[in-house]
């Protein structure tokens, strides 16, 4: 009897090149399976913000259950007009719903984005985990301007024009994120201004993620490159972080306001059709509520932004008490220690690599995070991203409790030495391994 043919499922070139899972996502499954079978973990490696769902959003979606029907593939009208309200309110700027495309979550309009645009990326170091695959994926050249750890990875004007020339595309398009991931650093409005100018001059498109912008620490403003640049500015956001709203999928693309942008979403839009048809009906009606500057959903805007900075602020104090070399957050939830200075002791314990160094962490001291090279730093720096999101919200009830112990009146040190063990937990972990490294 003749053997069956073999079936042919030979994946793309473009596939093929890029079969690796999302780091973070990863992750957080391993961390996930490690606690199903009991391990202690301490969870420092995925940025989903755990507040609990406000009550008013939560009662909007049972609401909208009922909304069945395919919504029109830009959004539905009614929320694009609720979400251009709330970012001309947020970002000092005017913005009609025609600017505005609505997705399943950012990620996936940033991916339209590219996929339409015929330009090369130009890509910050370090930077968020997608942006570059998702560029291979498309088959787009990818340039990434490099950076130093001796200045805690900034953003640098000659090392951006030294990239810009080295790329071989007619078009660019500069993809940046502030409050950034991973090192919670905002680009100031001085540096904007000039980038913005300079981007203006070399005809560069940008694509600025600001998927943070409402999770700013108090030292620190935000300011959107699209003031300074709004004819060649793409505005990314969403409700995933500052609304805790991660696994709704609801994402925000903000175009400018003239015939070449109109072009853009027109793109969106064929993009979106032929891949997501449209985000899901229920949760779209019930983004009207979430967009809606509610004063009660705005107050709890600020206290889960609040409550973002006194978790984060606190690990970095920590850390940085204990020797860790790690540059203040501006915004967000992540911070980025660099080791480079314990290399000698790393090496003698077999880790001469970021990918290394994550690992040990993970076997050792039961903490886990990212390593550098997740966000395209080179493999040789010695760095880790840590998201301060998860520890002491790892399920809905623990969430609920750090939020009724903030809204209790305790100052911030009693909120954070009394009410966060998993906190203090892993920072003591940290203690020991820096005191391990001499």
């Amino acid at each position: 009897m003749s053997q069956p043919a073999v079936v042919p499922f030979e994946l793309t070139p473009a596939i093929s090149r890029s079969l690796r899972p999302s780091p973070t996502l990863y992750l957080n499954e391993r961390v996930n399976q490690m606690w199903a079978d009991g391990e202690t973990v301490y969870h420092l490696g995925f940025g989903e913000s755990r507040f609990p769902v406000h009550p008013k959003i939560q009662a909007a979606l049972r609401a909208n259950v009922h909304q069945k029907s395919y919504l029109a593939g830009q959004g539905l009208a009614e929320l694009r007009g609720a979400a251009a309200d709330f970012y001309s309110r947020h970002m000092d700027a005017t913005i009609t719903p025609a600017q505005v495309i609505i997705g399943p979550g950012s990620k996936s309009i940033i991916y339209a984005t590219q996929m339409a645009l015929d330009a090369d990326l130009i890509l910050p170091t370090p930077s968020w985990v997608s942006y570059a695959p998702q560029a291979d994926l498309l088959g787009k050249p990818v340039y990434h301007v490099p950076s130093s750890s001796d200045d805690f990875y900034d953003l640098d004007m000659e090392a951006l024009d030294a990239t810009v020339r080295r790329s071989q595309g007619r078009n660019k398009m500069l993809l940046i994120t502030s409050p950034n991931n991973p090192t919670g650093l905002m680009l100031r409005p001085d540096f904007l201004r000039e980038l913005a100018d300079y981007c203006r001059a070399q005809g560069i498109v940008v694509v600025s993620d600001e998927i943070y912008a409402l999770v700013p620490h108090a030292h620190a403003e935000h300011v959107s490159i699209s003031r300074y640049y709004p004819e060649g500015t793409v505005v990314l956001g969403g409700l995933s972080k500052h609304l805790s709203l991660g696994g709704w999928r609801v994402g925000v693309g903000i175009v400018p306001a003239h015939e070449a942008a109109a072009r853009l979403m027109m793109a969106l839009r064929v993009v979106a059709g032929e891949i997501w048809s449209t985000p899901t009906g229920p949760v779209q009606y019930a983004a009207i509520t979430a967009f809606s500057g509610d004063p009660e959903i705005e107050a709890y805007i600020a206290e889960c932004r609040d409550l973002h900075e006194i978790r984060t602020q606190y690990i970095w104090r920590e850390l940085t008490a204990q020797g860790y070399r790690i540059k203040q957050p501006d915004g967000a939830f992540y911070m980025l220690p660099i080791l480079n200075g314990q290399r000698d002791a790393l090496a003698r314990l077999g880790v001469s690599t970021s990918t290394e160094l994550a690992a040990y962490l993970l076997d050792n001291y039961q903490i886990a995070a990212l390593p550098g090279t997740a966000f395209s730093a080179p493999e040789a720096e010695l760095c880790l991203r840590l998201a301060s999101s998860y520890l002491d919200m790892e399920t809905d009830a623990k969430a609920d409790e750090i939020l009724a112990a903030y809204r209790s009146g305790v100052d911030a040190d009693t909120l954070m030495r009394d009410h966060h063990p998993a906190t203090n937990a892993a920072l003591a972990r940290f203690g020991d391994f820096m005191a391990a490294l001499g």
